[in-house]
């Protein structure tokens, strides 16, 4: 697995889109990003997998959220580490967000997403409440930025940016 830009710009493109695969399983997305290398820096990339990110398809985004566990259930890996509030929650709360979540993916037909990092349970509570609230169109705009956000983050810590 590459650990900073230097090795994610030198590495074979398969290795480089297993990279990308780790921070968002997009397949459309690792070969954006690995077929735009080398980024001479940070920024570039950044701006690069903005970028990228805004061009993929609705099946794209459909695609890296199904590798995405329902908030507050029993995650592994990387997205245990996300979840943590979800997890410290109180009961009651994780009965509220498993509740949610249902209701959420009835309304829009896929995972409720978002970048949890830094939330407690109820927080991550009252914006998926608020989010059931929003138009289909509307909530896939937010579901694109908040994989956006969670892609972001991951890549920062894989490559040390």
């Amino acid at each position: 697995m590459v650990s900073s830009l230097t090795e994610f710009n030198a590495a074979p493109a398969a290795a480089a889109e297993v990279g990308v695969l780790s921070w968002c399983e997009s397949k459309a997305l690792a070969i954006a990003l690995t077929r735009g290398r080398p980024y001479p820096d940070a920024d570039a990339l950044y701006a690069a997998l903005d970028a990228a990110f805004y061009a993929l398809s609705w099946d794209d985004i459909l695609e890296a959220m199904a590798a995405h566990p329902r908030i507050g259930e029993r995650a592994g890996g990387i997205s245990a580490a996300e979840q943590a509030g979800a997890s410290a929650a109180g009961a009651a709360t994780r009965r509220a967000l498993a509740a949610g979540n249902l209701a959420y993916e009835r309304r829009f037909g896929h995972v409720f997403l978002i970048c949890a990092s830094g939330l407690s349970g109820q927080e991550m509570l009252g914006r998926l409440q608020a989010r059931l609230e929003n138009t289909s169109s509307a909530e896939r705009t937010v579901a694109r930025q908040e994989l956006r956000k969670i892609t972001r983050l991951r890549m920062q810590k894989q490559l040390g940016l």
